[in-house]
């Protein structure tokens, strides 16, 4: 039995044994596609009657990687244990791989995560009447859109950014460049500091004059000021998180992937070494990562 086959009689299980509502069949699904697409990169010769209890094992510490949080890994496990159950009524396996699998001691300690409207409210709390409003503003709406690490965020430069196309390029660990789409929010108070609030600055120092991100005395911003940014921002907007930069990171993701986007096409723009592979990601289609932010990133939606 090949995947195609075992999704579409899965999925005539549940609707007519189980009886199970529209979503939740379409949770079920989503949750054993996800599965499906880790064994596609890395055991593409694994079927479905093939894979093992520490082939699962590998699959939930690859997600435990994206950061989702621990309700979301353990609906995750409950798809995939409900596809394995059903292969075992069926008598197409002997035993259940999923039986071994605990999820709480694969997980591990990660960055709070931010609901959608959290972010929204800690974008409407920056004040633009301030001088440095639109910069901040288009930091957090730059963070939120690209999944960027603050050393990324600090170190971007105007020659890196191609906002018609609607992408840029970021210099990751180990010096690694990755293209990452950014959405048409994003894009809109970034266009507007760069071209009203950052020339601004009295004076430009020369090593700086490329960089994206600048201080009042013109030099780039501090990892440091882009925390207390946050901070401040957060407590304004009545934020009660114990958050930080990274916290966006994780929340880029985190929605992404909840909101149905490819696993793959999320590691690569977060420049995740331990799990893409450079050789993936030099052959992986810019395209196919800018759609994935239009469809799944709720700030890219809000404009389509």
């Amino acid at each position: 039995m090949n995947w195609k086959a075992a999704i579409s009689s899965f999925k005539s299980y549940l609707l007519l044994e189980r009886s199970l509502s529209a979503n939740t069949i379409e949770s079920y699904l989503s949750d054993v596609q996800k599965l499906i697409q880790y064994l596609e990169m890395y055991h593409p010769d694994k079927g479905p009657l093939s894979v093992r209890a520490d082939d699962l094992e590998q699959f939930v510490r690859w997600v435990n990687e994206l950061g989702l949080e621990g309700s979301s890994q353990s609906r995750l496990i409950s798809g995939l244990r409900a596809f394995y159950k059903f292969l075992l009524v069926e008598d197409l396996i002997d035993d259940d791989p999923t039986d071994l699998l605990e999820s709480p001691r694969l997980r591990r300690k990660i960055p709070e995560v931010l609901a959608y409207s959290e972010v929204q409210s800690m974008m409407a709390a920056i004040d633009l009447s301030d001088p440095n409003g639109h910069r901040n503003r288009a930091i957090l709406e730059v963070l939120y859109a690209c999944g960027l690490r603050v050393s990324e965020l600090v170190g971007l430069r105007i020659t890196n950014l191609f906002l018609d196309v609607g992408f840029v390029k970021v210099l990751g660990k180990n010096n690694k460049e990755r293209l990452v789409p950014i959405g048409p929010e994003a894009v809109k108070y970034l266009r507007y500091y760069l071209e009203h609030a950052r020339p601004l600055a009295p004076v430009i120092k020369k090593e700086d004059e490329n960089i994206v991100f600048l201080n009042r005395r013109g030099a780039r911003l501090s990892r440091v000021m882009v925390f207390l940014i946050v901070k401040e921002t957060a407590s304004v907007a009545g934020v009660r998180k114990n958050i930080s930069p990274h916290t966006f990171r994780h929340t880029f993701a985190t929605h992404l992937v909840e909101g149905g986007a490819d696993l793959k096409a999320v590691q690569d723009m977060l420049g995740h070494e331990s799990i893409i592979t450079t050789e993936i990601y030099t052959h992986l289609d810019s395209e196919y990562l800018k759609e994935t932010i239009y469809l799944f990133h709720p700030r890219a939606r809000m404009l389509t």
